[in-house]
């Protein structure tokens, strides 16, 4: 018996499967998408099987596979053949490919602990008659916990008395076992029910009568509309005829709130994503492998899970960026997501307040199922104004205008809560002196440093570069000045303006620690404040019935990204950051301060009139020739030397546009952030309508460059930002 194995080469123009002889001891062990260990060259590689025969030539002499990594195939029939399908649209290795679909701990030279957990448990021995048995009060007390449950952990029951437990252990009352502890704990939920109101009943139906064929539907339903509710009803549709689902989030949204709605509805729930440990993602993965749920909730890679019988996938608030996967392999979740549901006949759905051009685009062309909930669920929309800060800003000279803090007073005063969103962390943008304009830059990249007054240092947020504040500038002994606006120090502005307010910050500086998100949501929840100020984590997936006030610091931040998707970027936030306000029996209000009062996404978001903006801009998108227009195709040229960087941005520039006559050519330009990490980055866009007519010519540029060691060359098949 040989198989063919794929294996982890340095150049991804030598990939291909090598032949290997199969042991006897391992031909009834070995199957297609497991992990082996075989040798090359000098060397032992890990790689995956790829296809198993009885045919093998005599003339060659084939070496023998050393080991089976895995006890299973990691990688199912479907999933092997999705890798290819992700090789083919962003020109990544197979291999990369395949390495994206697992955790860690099933990753080659993983240093993981991938041991799995066990505790002891008891239960009652049903052979021995109670009755004829004299018990103490506390033998009692143990038997007892046993009247509406089978199994009890050992160490809930030793809790109360080691040596009764043992006793009735010894005296074979109890039976003693060891299970597999998986080590994310998901906590039950209250059993809640609920109903749907006649326009969700409508949408459900629609995508019911499809829940056993493709189609993409999307879902357009204004923020608070109970879009969660209509993806759950269809959930539990599926698995009523048998099959499983997929849910996913944006990594943002991945809220206790979120899972807290599923875990009261649903039993059999995994869920997958980055703040997760490596040992509970690799728990997770097995559970769903072992066909032990029916519900996998997570980010962008929870698309990837090993399940054999999808019957949905929806994928919830479908214009978040997050979706993308930035580094190699470069897909977007969307993309992997239709095509699984190609595979299983399965319907996808696309929910949003605020779709993205291109799939709304898509759903009025019809070529997706097109959606609707105008109303939010509870029949109040918020009250929201737009604060002109060019007025305010002559007035007070300060952050804050007179209305938003009126009306925060007002709010705390009536023992309601207060959201506050402000899309920039840190105490300041830019550390500078006046006298000579000397700026505090990151000597890796070329950006200003942000001031975390906190910890009293200056941080690069691309490198992680990070260096102490100094009082006093290096060039001319003048003091440094803090300019700009964080997170960090709205908080500290507004404990001195409201004294009795009691806010809790939540951004990525006071979420690094485990289950740091959920703390500070559960005690939002509990009271224990009435301001949550944040970054956009905090525009989506969160419900709090007693947020009465969002109020939005600056809403020009994202306006300002040099991105042709600025605008969208903006009335999505605002849309979304929006939608936290009123969700409870209590009128909601948002305040949205801008030194753009008359942009159409400013405007548009006054009147949550997605429609509107959507008419406006698809027009420039059309003018200017962008995406749902265009495809587009990014390309960086990066290198540690300047020099060489340049040359080949050029060469490769001159080579596509002798080429690609049909399409449009931008650049080379150098990229908005020039210099990361010490290397500099130039980029060239590509707009064009077939992928067909460009993907030869971005073959054979990768086939030139893979090699170079001084240059690297990233392209990047419809990318999310320029």
């Amino acid at each position: 018996m040989v198989c063919e194995c794929l294996v982890e080469l340095l150049h991804v123009f030598l990939e291909k499967t090598f032949t290997y002889l199969v042991p006897k001891e391992l031909e009834d062990k070995i199957k297609v998408g497991m992990r082996v260990e075989v040798p090359f060259g000098k060397r032992n590689l890990e790689g995956f099987v790829m296809s198993i025969s009885n045919d093998r030539r005599d003339d060659i002499d084939l070496k023998n596979i050393i080991r089976l990594v895995d006890d299973y195939p990691v990688l199912n029939k479907e999933l092997l053949e999705l890798g290819k399908y992700m090789r083919g649209v962003t020109l990544a290795s197979l291999m990369s490919c395949y390495s994206a679909m697992l955790p860690k701990a099933l990753k080659a030279k993983s240093s993981v602990n991938i041991n799995k957990k066990f505790d002891k448990y008891v239960r009652l021995n049903k052979d021995v008659n109670l009755s004829l048995i004299k018990l103490n009060a506390t033998q009692s007390i143990i038997i007892s916990k046993f009247q509406d449950i089978d199994v009890i952990r050992k160490k809930d029951l030793t809790s109360i008395s080691v040596s009764s437990v043992n006793t009735l252990i010894n005296k074979g009352i109890l039976l003693e076992e060891e299970r597999e502890v998986f080590r994310y704990k998901l906590e039950k939920s209250e059993k809640k029910n609920f109903n749907l109101n006649k326009s969700q009943e409508e949408v459900f139906l629609k995508v019911k009568e499809s829940i056993n064929s493709f189609n993409v539907f999307l879902l357009h339903g204004v923020t608070g509309s109970g879009k969660t509710n209509v993806y759950m009803k269809l959930i539990e549709e599926v698995i009523k005829n048998g099959k499983v689902a997929i849910f996913l989030v944006p990594e943002i949204s991945l809220t206790p709130q979120i899972i807290n709605r599923f875990t009261s509805y649903f039993d059999r729930i995994a869920v997958l994503h980055s703040r997760l440990s490596d040992s509970e993602k690799y728990d997770e993965w097995r559970k769903i492998n072992e066909g032990k749920v029916d519900i996998v909730i997570g980010a962008r890679s929870a698309v990837f899970a090993p399940l054999n019988n999808v019957g949905i996938i929806i994928v919830d608030e479908e214009h978040s960026q997050s979706y993308k996967q930035e580094n190699t392999p470069r897909y977007n979740a969307k993309d992997i997501a239709k095509q699984r549901c190609i595979y299983h006949n399965c319907p996808l759905v696309l929910g949003s307040a605020t779709p993205t051009m291109e799939s709304y685009s898509l759903a009025l062309k019809g070529t997706y199922t097109l959606l609707e909930l105008n109303n939010r669920y509870n029949g109040k929309d918020p009250v929201i104004q737009i604060i002109d800060m060019n007025k305010e800003f002559r007035k007070t000279n300060d952050y804050f205008s007179t209305t938003l803090i009126e009306e925060i007073k007002s709010t705390i005063s009536k023992g309601e809560q207060v959201i506050l969103f402000l899309n920039k962390r840190g105490y300041s943008s830019v550390v500078t002196c006046k006298n000579c304009g000397y700026v505090e830059k990151c000597p890796n990249c070329d950006i200003s440093l942000t001031y975390h007054k906190s910890s009293n240092m200056l941080r690069c947020h691309y490198c992680g570069y990070a260096v102490r504040k100094e009082k006093y500038c290096k060039s001319c002994d003048e003091e440094l000045k803090e300019y700009g606006l964080g997170t960090e120090k709205v908080e500290e502005a507004l404990s001195e303006l409201i004294p009795e307010a009691k806010i809790i910050r939540m951004d990525v500086d006071t979420t690094t620690g485990k289950n740091a998100h959920e703390k500070i949501i559960k005690s939002f929840h509990n009271k224990e404040y009435n301001i949550l100020l944040g970054t956009q984590m905090i525009a989506k997936g969160l419900d709090f019935n007693d947020v009465t006030l969002v109020g939005v610091i600056n809403a020009d931040i994202s306006l300002n990204f040099p991105d042709f998707r600025s605008s969208e970027v903006t009335f999505d936030l605002l849309n979304q950051v929006s939608g936290r306000s009123g969700r409870g029996s209590k009128e909601g209000k948002v305040l949205i301060q801008t030194f753009n009062p008359e942009h159409y996404a400013i405007k548009y978001s006054k009147d949550n009139d997605y429609k509107s903006f959507y008419n406006e801009e698809i027009k420039i998108r059309k003018k200017l020739g962008y995406p749902p227009f265009y495809y587009l195709c990014e390309l960086k040229i990066i290198s540690k030397d300047y020099d060489k960087a340049s040359l080949f941005s050029t060469k490769i520039g001159n080579y596509l546009k002798s080429n690609l006559l049909n399409e449009i050519i931008l650049g080379p330009s150098i990229s908005n952030i020039f210099k990361m990490n010490n290397e500099y980055r130039f980029q060239i866009i590509i707009k064009y309508k077939n992928i067909n007519d460009i993907r030869g010519y971005m073959l054979k540029l990768q086939e030139r460059f893979y090699n170079d060691k001084n240059i690297r060359l990233e392209i990047d098949f419809n990318p999310i930002r320029l």
